[in-house]
Order: structure tokens, then C-alpha cells, then sequence
């Protein structure tokens, strides 16, 4: 049989050795075979292909077939992929569903066995994983890793079961993916001891460098809402061995604009030398996580790109296992039908699910945060009307709800401060970490009819208005899209101008939306069972006294 046999020509950017030389590879059945260095003028210059050292797919409201068809084009050519959204929704289940859709293309996806599902006891979810399934998990060669351990006071108080699962991946020899946002002190070495090995929600050089004194790994985040990179960026110019870059959550319209490579680029405009910045973007990933990703070494699999130059460092052209996959600014990678798995039982709503009725004193709030998962919690009195708490756009305050989307219940509310709505309603049923449907809008009206749309697509974000109404449908576990990434991006940027047109002046009010019902990231946020006080880890009502 005929050997697939190819040369690629350039200035190869050996990562491992921290040097540049002119060169050839020979490329044999995915590997390079041989490096021969020549004397031959090159313009171009060949580098390891870039690594998202942690992201959840599912944020980018794409299938990983059609993630990859977008990453490629930035020189992306792996990602290390935690499934615990999808599998806050269907369980085992989507997890093998994320798997299956991956091998369907040529990019190199990790999973991970989700750790927390659900996350905390404290929200409904579609789905459980126990001890039992994460060992049915950790068993699967295409799992690589136990996902972030969430739920670190479960670690810090010696939680049976948390400290089973953790037990099981050490007994399989997979690593451990840490979340620990703001522990610090003992209980962080105690965290750290337990075998957990990185960290993305550092958002403080202190947090950081506390994590790294014991034995952490740290992963600079810079996705569509968390974004880190401008506070963390100068520990690569002294930990530059213990870092990786990361998105966590990507949105489709900033997949569109460019990935891991922007985060080269902006590394180099801050002075932080390229061979430090490359470590990061490329190599260490992959000795972490032991991945079967090629670092430009003869016997390695041929994953690389060629860039123009070093200064701008716009990618030409993408490689994995030898095959191009990307080439000036188009992907290679046909598109592939995905099937439609979902589970979501619930009724439309009417408007009296929405209605606040006012007890007495004052109310707790969430202060929003542009650009952070974390909130703020404040105290401030309500705007009552006819014996309602009513959102009061003049103060900002907004009303939100969450509704569960696996059965009937009663609609959870609280107010929200800083989303900026003057007008209408928008929704999401992609709310972290159990998916449940979220809204935050001026009036009853517009909330309702914004999750009704989506409870008759069965997932999707909308917005509605007196004179709007519009959903972007996402059919697959009600937080993925089926339809290719240009369509699904130019879809969510129409989403997204509507919603800032409604007032918003967030970032990303989509984004935004999804994260107020995360209760691992403190202060305050919304479950569909109430509002949780993230800090003390319980439920609060949503009146208090306080004067």
C-alpha cells in the first residue's frame, strides 16, 4: 500500500527547545518521520498547533463537529472539553453524544467525566451522576479526566461522595480539573492536597499565586463573559512553565472572531517573550493532560500552523495529523449532521407565574458585574405597585425569573441590578449549571411570552418586546444549535444586538443571563427552587428586614 508522504517548508518554531531554524518536514501517515534543517529562504513560520486547555463546548451553543470546523480557522487543534453542561441535561447519555460527534471530524478533543451533576443540591436537574457513572465514565479511554471538582466545600468538609468520585479518577490515573473561586488558606491546601491540579477561576494575581505556591496549575481564562487575561497575563513572564490558556465559555459570535490565537497576539503586545507565550498557548496542555498532540518533534503527530509572522500572527494554514483542516480564513472540515437529543417537560407559562406579591421591608438583589461571574449582593427597598414587586427601570432594578424545565414547579424569582433592559424581555434556557430557563425583563408580559418561546422550541434564547420577538432555536439538549457556525453566529449577533438595543449596555447580555443561576460562584444567584446565597451556600428570601 502507497505511503501518504508529504513535505511542509518554514521557519519551524521548535517550542521544546525554545528555538527558531529553517526547515522541512516529512509527514508519513499523520507523524512527521523526519526534520531536516535547510539553508532555503522562508517567509512563513511553522508552529505547535494552539490547545484551549479548558472550555465546555456547549457554551458555544455548537456541536463539537461544528466547533471544530470554526476553532480550526484560528489554529486551534485541540480543545480539553468538560461535558458537564450537556450532561446537566441528559447525563451518561450526552456525554457519549459529545464523543460520537467529535469522532466525526478530524480535531482533537479531551473529555472529561463530569464531576458535579448537579452541581448543588439546590437546583433541579435532568440528570444525575453518581460514583457509579463516573467510574462507567473514567472506565472510557476517550475520557481523560475528572471535570472541575465544583463543589469545593464538598472537598474542604470531606463530602463522601465528592471525595469518592475524587478517589475513582485517581484509581483509573486521570487527573483532577479544579473550580475554587476565592478560597484561600487552609482550606485551599486542603482542596489542593486532595489531588486536584488546576485552576481557571483565579481572577486576582493573589489567588493565583497562592495556587501556584501549592503545586497548581493554572489556567488563564479569557472566554465571553469570565475574562482574566489582563490581570493574569504577566504570570507567563514568571510562571510561564505552569500556565495555559483558556475560554471555559465561548460564545459563537467571539468563536467567529478568533480563539487561543488572539490571546497570543495580545501576549506579545505586552513585551512577554514568544517562547513563553507559546509554552502557554501550545505545550502545556498537552504535558499536563498527556495529550497525543504533536509539539513539532520527529515521531510527534503532525498538528501545527503556519502563521505569516511573528509579530501579527495571523494563521494561514492548519494541520492535524498532517491533514489541512484550515486555510486563509476557511474551514476544510465538511459539515456533519447531528441528531437531535433533548430533554425538556414542561408546560407554557402564563403571566401570573411572574407576579411578585409584596410582603414587607426590603429586598436582597443581584448587582451584576460586567466581565465576571461574580456578583454582588444588595439590600435596597422595592418598587410596589397594586401590592407587587414590579421591576423599576428608572433604578435598574429588573425582575428575574427561572423556571424549570424537566417538570412543573413554581416559577422562582429575584431582582436583578446593572442588566440595563429599558424595554422587553429576553430569555435563555443555556442557564449554568442545570439548564434551566432563565429571564430577566421591565414587564410581566414580555417575560412570559420570551420563555413560552422557548418552551415551544424546546430550547433556545429569546427577546421580546412590544414590537419584537425572536429566538435563536437550540434543538439539542435545549442548549446546542444543529445548523452550521456561521449561521448560528450571525443568528446570536442579531440576538445580541437586539437584546443592547432593549438597553443593555453588558458585554454580553446573553452570557450574562446564564451565569446568574450558577451557585458555585458567589455572591448571589437564582435557582429555579429560590434565591441562593452563594457564599453561605442556602437558600435566602428574597424580603429581608434589614433597615
Amino acid at each position: 500500500m502507497k505511503k501518504d508522504v508529504k513535505t511542509v517548508s518554514g521557519n519551524i518554531v521548535d517550542v521544546l527547545h525554545s528555538r527558531i531554524y529553517q526547515g522541512t518536514l516529512t509527514i508519513s501517515n499523520g507523524r512527521i518521520v523526519d526534520i531536516l534543517k535547510t539553508d532555503d529562504g522562508c517567509d512563513t513560520y511553522i508552529i505547535p498547533g494552539l490547545v484551549d486547555a479548558h472550555i465546555h463546548i456547549e457554551s458555544s451553543m455548537l456541536t463539537p463537529s461544528e466547533f471544530a470546523r470554526a476553532a480550526v480557522i484560528h489554529g486551534t487543534v485541540a480543545a480539553v472539553s468538560d461535558p458537564h453542561e450537556i450532561a446537566n441535561v441528559l447525563g451518561i447519555k450526552g456525554v457519549k453524544y459529545m464523543i460520537e460527534d467529535a469522532l466525526s471530524i478530524p480535531f482533537k478533543f479531551y473529555f472529561g467525566a463530569p464531576s458535579c451533576v448537579p452541581a448543588t443540591p439546590f437546583e433541579t436537574s435532568g440528570a444525575y451522576l453518581g460514583s457509579g457513572e463516573i467510574e462507567e465514565l473514567l472506565k472510557l479511554k476517550q475520557i481523560k479526566y475528572l471535570g472541575e471538582v465544583m463543589n469545593f466545600p464538598g472537598v474542604v468538609n470531606d463530602d463522601p461522595e465528592v471525595i469518592n468520585k475524587i478517589n475513582i479518577a485517581k484509581k483509573y490515573s486521570k487527573l483532577i480539573d479544579g473550580h475554587a473561586p476565592m478560597l484561600g488558606g487552609k482550606e485551599l491546601k486542603k482542596y489542593v492536597d486532595a489531588g486536584i491540579s488546576t485552576d481557571h477561576e483565579c481572577s486576582t494575581i493573589g489567588e493565583a499565586l497562592e495556587r501556584l505556591e501549592l503545586g497548581m496549575n493554572i489556567q488563564i481564562r479569557e472566554g465571553s463573559l469570565g475574562r482574566n487575561f489582563e490581570e493574569l497575563i504577566s504570570l507567563v513572564g514568571t510562571h510561564h512553565d505552569r500556565c495555559m490558556f483558556c475560554s471555559d465559555d465561548k460564545h459563537p459570535d467571539d468563536l467567529l472572531k478568533g480563539h487561543i490565537n488572539e490571546l497570543v497576539k495580545r501576549g506579545l503586545g505586552h513585551g512577554i517573550d514568544l517562547m513563553k507565550i507559546l509554552r502557554v498557548a501550545c505545550v502545556n496542555p498537552v504535558l499536563h493532560y498527556q495529550l497525543d498532540v504533536g509539539l513539532l518533534q520527529v515521531g510527534d503527530a503532525a498538528d501545527f500552523i503556519e502563521v505569516d509572522n511573528l509579530d501579527d500572527f495571523n494563521v494561514l494554514k492548519t494541520y492535524i495529523n498532517g491533514k489541512l483542516v484550515a486555510e486563509k480564513g476557511r474551514t476544510l472540515i465538511p459539515k456533519k449532521s447531528s441528531k437531535i437529543v433533548n430533554n425538556f417537560n414542561v408546560k407554557e407559562k402564563v403571566e401570573r407565574d411572574f407576579v411578585v406579591a409584596y410582603k414587607n421591608g426590603k429586598i436582597n438583589v443581584i448587582e451584576v458585574i460586567d466581565g465576571q461571574l461574580i456578583t454582588n449582593k444588595i439590600v435596597t427597598q422595592p418598587l410596589v405597585m397594586d401590592g407587587c414587586v414590579v421591576s423599576d427601570v428608572k433604578r435598574d432594578l429588573l425582575k428575574m425569573a427561572s423556571i424549570n424545565r424537566y417538570n412543573e414547579a413554581k416559577v422562582a424569582t429575584a431582582f436583578v441590578k446593572n442588566f440595563g433592559l429599558k424595554r422587553g424581555a429576553i430569555a435563555s434556557s443555556v442557564s449554568h449549571d442545570s439548564h434551566n430557563i432563565v429571564v430577566i425583563g421591565v414587564n410581566d408580559t414580555d417575560m412570559c411570552r420570551a420563555v413560552n418561546l422557548i418552551i415551544e422550541n424546546k430550547g433556545g434564547i429569546s427577546a421580546v418586546s412590544e414590537n419584537t420577538e425572536m429566538i435563536l432555536p437550540l434543538p439539542i439538549a435545549g442548549i446546542m444549535s444543529n445548523e452550521d457556525y456561521l449561521t448560528v453566529a450571525e443568528k446570536y449577533t442579531e440576538m445580541d444586538k437586539i437584546a443592547k438595543s432593549f438597553g443593555s449596555t453588558l458585554r454580553a447580555p446573553f452570557m450574562m443571563l446564564s451565569f446568574l443561576s450558577l451557585l458555585v460562584i458567589p455572591k448571589l444567584k437564582l435557582s429555579d427552587k429560590g434565591l441562593f446565597d452563594a457564599e453561605k451556600f442556602e437558600f435566602i428570601d428574597l424580603f429581608t428586614n434589614i433597615s
